[in-house]
């Protein structure tokens, strides 16, 4: 039998300052091939913050015409668009989708299905992975923010989400709202999951909701990505009391270890040309990696700087 859902689907365009445009008409076809059809959603939002050209934005209108474009105040960043998207939404639950993933057919109805099984659900989350194949997609798939796919089927309980690929009911998130005022790039997901949890709020956990995620695009996305990742360390460790008081041990450098094996493992699992181009891709790891490092060292020392010069950067 099949099962109703009432949502809303709410994506946005700031993070397309950094990213392949043409890669949003392949993610909203991924978006319309699925199942339920957002046809079927109380509003598919756009929350366009000016990102997009005006040719384009007029071929998305046209060529998707279930899609409602909302236009943000000036000065709109990511989180503050995707909380502008829940507040405009009518929908009971609302599904947050990002403009440069790629999402499985089955991904919409995975994601919604658990609030049909218990009003006790609040939140559920599915699993994002790094797109792509070769020297770099093989980098990006070991060095970027995003874990590999588990392997797992069942809904479980966790402890963080990606906001790219997690489902909220609306009267839920609107009092438990996304901070929007935090000095973090991207980790603001981070600090409200690690709040939720302290609160004793459960984020179920999909791992049957799969999306691919773009990685970084071009050598300037790639350089700033990573040094704002090291940029995100920072705060999030002043802000997520665990993180801010966890000591670097032997255990710990153990855990990391292994974490990173277990990811080549899982890597190798799902495509196994990965072990090609593995040994090529640790050049781009590594420095990948020194970014990060150096982001966080430049942080530690002028807490607002790198947020600061990539804005600026973006404005030039």
């Amino acid at each position: 039998m099949s099962v109703e859902f009432n949502f809303s689907i709410v994506l946005e365009t700031e993070n397309l300052e950094t990213a392949d445009l043409n890669g949003l008409l392949r993610s909203l076809a991924s978006l319309e091939a699925q199942d339920p059809s957002p046809i079927n959603a109380n509003e598919v939002l756009l929350i366009d913050s000016g990102d997009i050209p005006e040719t384009l934005l007029d071929r998305i209108e046209q060529q998707y015409p279930w899609i409602k474009v909302c236009p943000a105040p000036a000065g709109t960043q990511y989180y503050q668009a995707k909380m502008l998207g829940a507040k405009l939404a009518t929908g009971e639950i609302i599904v947050y989708y990002d403009s440069d993933c790629f999402y499985e057919p089955d991904w919409m109805r995975r994601i919604l299905t658990p609030f049909s099984e218990s009003l006790e659900i609040q939140v559920v989350a599915g699993e994002t992975i790094t797109r792509g194949i070769g020297i770099y997609g093989t980098a990006m798939a070991l060095g970027y923010i995003f874990p590999q796919y588990s392997g797992r089927s069942e809904l479980a309980p966790g402890n963080s989400y990606f906001l790219n690929n997690v489902a909220f009911r609306r009267s839920f998130l609107l009092q438990h709202p996304i901070p929007t005022n935090l000095p973090l790039y991207r980790g603001n997901c981070a600090i409200h999951a690690h709040e939720l949890v302290q609160s004793g709020v459960t984020i179920w956990q999909q791992p049957l909701a799969r999306v691919l995620h773009s990685p970084p695009n071009g050598l300037a996305h790639f350089f700033w990505r990573f040094l704002l990742i090291g940029y995100d360390y920072y705060w999030q460790k002043k802000l997520i009391p665990t993180a801010k008081n966890a000591e670097p041990t032997l255990s710990g450098k153990k855990e990391k270890l292994g974490i990173f094996v277990d990811r080549i493992r899982k890597m190798r699992d799902r495509d196994f040309r990965h072990l090609f181009f593995l040994p090529l891709s640790l050049p781009i790891v590594l420095t990948s990696s020194l970014l990060i490092y150096i982001g966080y060292l430049i942080t530690t020392r002028y807490p607002h700087y790198l947020l600061k010069r990539f804005n600026q950067h973006l404005n030039a």
